[in-house]
């Protein structure tokens, strides 16, 4: 399980450090695509076949389905860390989700999210809002 937020930074090369924590959960190689809110996800191998298996059922017949899977399938990319753990994020995808410099690596439950620093916090901040509001579980209907 991943958890916790880590702050990085992207090196000249375009790689990203995933934290030390993580990198055995991630040796078999992961799969890196585009997420919402323009952050990267980041999905181990045998996480991502079921991550994958979910979008593929979306209806061929929804144009909505179609281009979700378009952009998720399309922008992904198989990525193996090096001996340092660093994954070398395609310029695409950096682009995508406006990586220059800092980075924040926050573990959520079964995928990684990289996001830039600014964004993080800014959307942090709002979900923290979100998340102190709740009054009533999420499984009563809460949100």
């Amino acid at each position: 399980m991943f958890l916790g937020e880590y702050q990085h930074s992207v090196d000249e090369k375009g790689r990203i450090v995933m934290p030390s924590k993580f990198r055995a959960q991630l040796e078999a190689g992961v799969v890196v695509t585009k997420g919402q809110e323009r952050c990267l996800f980041v999905f181990p191998a045998d996480r991502w076949e079921e991550e994958a298996a979910k979008v593929s059922r979306l209806p061929r017949t929804d144009e909505r389905s179609r281009n979700f899977a378009r952009s998720f399938f399309g922008g992904a990319s198989d990525v193996q860390a090096d001996k340092q753990g660093r994954l070398q994020i395609p310029q695409a995808l950096r682009t995508y989700a406006g990586l220059e410099k800092d980075v924040v690596v926050v573990g959520v439950s079964d995928r990684l999210e990289i996001w830039d620093a600014n964004a993080w916090q800014n959307l942090s901040s709002q979900a923290d809002e979100l998340y102190a509001g709740i009054a009533v579980p999420l499984s009563e209907g809460g949100i």
